[in-house]
């Protein structure tokens, strides 16, 4: 039978309680989705601080849960088969959650269907481009004098923005109910804050993104998982 000492990535982060939830993450956008998620879900879990240099997130104790090298990822000792099952990639395991807890992802086929598009806008749309806006705009990035790839990357924040203050219009949450699609899209949105990239993005000409996040940041859930697992 499999146990958590199976996998490698317990070696270098051990589990002090092996029956809850390990998630292996830092407090960036991508990685407090996760720790959200698992406190809006009331479920059990243990966070371990992995930092983002490649001696830890490329290390062959993590790399062997997630080969992809970045944080987030999961082991939820209760698997789908009740054994231990480890889980890479912010979506899928939003998904997992989701469906493990019956919460989150819409109450019937059609609203299901709408949370995932506005998951998948975010992984696909929000989370590589204004990633990239912040390397360009306040990272190492912001070095480079061609001024191309920092106008490529706010010309297509802003955009991106418009979808979501359109979305927005008249609702609360971006499918509807809240659900995993605002635990991802939310926190990007509140990254710009932390790049100095508002204005350049138009966000104060966004009301509807603005009480968006503020109502996100509101939720007792979000304030613990947003600071979890801490970065000192």
């Amino acid at each position: 039978m499999t146990t958590l000492s199976d996998f490698p990535i317990t070696a270098r982060w051990p589990a002090t309680h092996p029956d809850r939830i390990q998630l292996y993450a830092f407090p960036t956008p991508n990685g407090v989705k996760v720790s959200i998620a698992l406190e809006e879900m009331g479920l059990p879990y243990e966070a371990h601080k992995v930092p983002l240099g490649d001696a830890f997130v490329k290390s062959a104790e993590f790399t062997s849960l997630n080969p992809n090298g970045k944080i987030p990822a999961i082991i939820d000792p209760d698997g789908p088969d009740g054994s231990p099952v480890g889980i890479f990639e912010s979506g899928a395991i939003l998904i997992y959650l989701a469906d493990k807890t019956g919460r989150f992802i819409g109450s019937t086929p059609a609203a299901r269907y709408e949370v995932l598009q506005w998951l998948m806008f975010q992984m696909g749309g929000i989370g590589p481009m204004f990633g990239q806006l912040g390397f360009f705009w306040k990272f190492a990035g912001s070095e480079i004098e061609d001024p191309r790839p920092r106008e490529r990357y706010v010309s297509e924040a802003r955009r991106l923005l418009g979808v979501v203050e359109r979305q927005l219009e008249g609702r609360e949450w971006i499918a509807g109910d809240y659900s995993i699609a605002d635990m991802a899209i939310a926190p990007w949105l509140n990254a710009l804050g932390f790049y100095g990239a508002t204005d350049v993005v138009g966000w104060p000409e966004l009301p509807n993104c603005r009480a968006y996040v503020e109502r996100f940041l509101e939720r007792p859930a979000v304030k613990i998982g947003m600071v979890t697992p801490p970065r000192d």
